[in-house]
């Protein structure tokens, strides 16, 4: 089987995880620039076989969506360009960085490690892709 990959994607960084190729367990992969994520997905695409990429959706309370949705309805275009085989489901990313502060806390990540960016978009990326899955 071939893996399924999330992004919680933003302005500076997007946090990327993925699944094992029986698509059964969400892991952290990395934390990318988000200018260099195409050139980082095509390469992974190169070593990896991926059939499905998950992408929060930035919704608010009210239901609007944030501001960052522009840009990701914009990489979105450009992905679906660039690799057409690959599927993009959109799921609500509402709460997914509280959601990860909380589960770094519940785990016993150290506060000086929490407060690394990077670590904190890997794992919203992974409770992303956990969601996905247990739909």
């Amino acid at each position: 089987m071939s893996r399924v990959l999330a992004l919680d994607f933003g302005g500076k960084r997007t946090g990327i995880a993925t699944t094992d190729p029986l698509q059964m367990i969400a892991s952290p992969l990395t934390t990318v620039d988000t200018p260099d994520l195409m050139d980082f997905l095509t390469n992974y695409f190169k070593e990896e076989d991926v059939s499905t990429l998950v992408v929060g959706q930035p919704t608010r309370h009210d239901g609007s969506f944030s501001p960052i949705e522009k840009d990701i309805l914009l990489f979105i275009d450009k992905f679906k360009k660039k690799h057409p085989d690959i599927i993009v489901h959109r799921i609500n990313e509402m709460f997914s960085s509280k959601d990860a502060m909380k589960a770094l806390i519940d785990s016993g990540v150290k506060k000086k490690k929490r407060k690394d960016k990077k670590l904190l978009d890997s794992t919203a990326a992974t409770i992303l892709l956990q969601e996905f899955l247990y739909k």
